[in-house]
């Protein structure tokens, strides 16, 4: 039986087959990918932990020879500091989760170590003025003295929100306490005028983007306040 081609039956059956002949293409394309996505991903990631250590510049090729000489644990823990998974086999444990996944019975802590010293880093993501913002933060051992940061985001406002990804604004961090003098609450923060006597805990807002400065004072108290069982041992 031959179809009119001006029949709507024809229109519809050929509209189908060009449908289903594509998503099976972009089915295949999109597995044949996936190894290389998910290797991507996982360098990049890798790469925002180490820029929080102030391992900043290096190419692809070098990341996991530099990951491998930093991180020792991508430990497991809960709010109250005790320990779900130690770690030792690394990228099978911490590094795994992500922020969807991040509970106070599920968070990721990694143990480093740079130049000889004992560094940890705790994951960090929040909302900024458009999307999701997120970010690495590595403290010295006291676990409470900053040894550097890194913040990236989705889609905020190049030249006001973006520049949280600059690190003219990340360094001014280091050195700064994450805990107020009393060690009892998260007071590491963002403002717009800084107060002299809280100059140890606070960091100069990005100009004109008032709502991704909220946004990284909110997710740094929010994400850090999760880990005081351990930071606060």
């Amino acid at each position: 039986m031959k179809l009119d081609t001006n029949s709507n039956i024809y229109t519809i059956v050929y509209a189908s087959g060009v449908v289903i002949i594509v998503a099976f293409l972009l089915a295949f394309v999109s597995k044949a990918l996936e190894p290389a996505s998910q290797a991507n991903e996982r360098i990049d990631k890798k790469k925002q932990i180490l820029a929080s250590l102030n391992i900043r510049g290096i190419s692809n090729n070098d990341v996991e020879e530099n990951y491998d000489k930093c991180v020792t644990f991508d430990k497991v823990i809960r709010s109250d500091g005790s320990v779900v998974k130690e770690g030792t086999n690394k990228d099978k444990d911490g590094f795994l989760i992500d922020s969807k996944n991040i509970d106070d019975n599920n968070l990721p802590l990694y143990q480093c170590y740079v130049n000889g010293q004992v560094k940890y880093v705790v994951p960090l993501y929040g909302k900024g003025l458009w999307g999701p913002i997120w970010g690495y933060i590595a403290l010295d051992s006291d676990k409470n003295t900053v040894y550097g940061v890194y913040f990236g985001h989705a889609s905020e406002t190049a030249g006001l929100g973006a520049r949280l990804t600059e690190e003219s604004f990340q360094s001014q961090f280091v050195g700064k306490k994450v805990f107020d003098d009393k060690g009892d609450d998260v007071a590491l923060s963002v403002v717009k005028k800084r107060d002299p006597s809280k100059n140890a805990f606070q960091c100069d807002a990005i100009t004109g983007a008032t709502f991704t400065s909220n946004g990284i004072t909110a997710m740094l108290h929010d994400c850090l306040t999760k880990y005081k069982g351990f930071l606060g041992e």
